[in-house]
């Protein structure tokens, strides 16, 4: 029979490839957050694991609290831009958007 941890660290691992997997391959903006949550996800259960393995488990879930804080700013930003990019470009691929068009400059006088 498996340990709870044992099961913990194995669904931590998984979820974290898959989201580092889904990072690299993917090319549309709102799939890449969703991709960078779900490794988000395997890496605030490896803390509480971590925490709970070493007998700190109130420091694991205080640095669990602040990541999954500082998670939710990354999301919610990471949202915003793609509106704009969606409003601006027509577009969430990032393989059409990786030519950047800066305005035509007028010519010296």
């Amino acid at each position: 029979m498996s340990s709870p941890v044992e099961v913990g660290t194995a669904a931590a691992i998984v979820l974290i490839v898959v989201g580092i997997g889904s990072l690299l391959l993917l090319g549309n903006l709102l799939k890449l957050i969703i991709a960078l949550q779900i490794a988000a996800k395997g890496v605030i259960i490896a803390l509480i694991l971590a925490g709970r393995v070493s007998g700190q488990l109130q420091l694991a879930q205080s640095l669990a609290a602040t990541f999954l804080l500082i998670d939710t700013l990354v999301a919610v930003i990471g949202l915003a831009l793609a509106v704009q990019m969606q409003r601006t470009c027509g577009t969430l691929d990032l393989r059409h958007l990786t030519a950047v068009h800066d305005p035509p400059s007028s010519p010296p006088d």
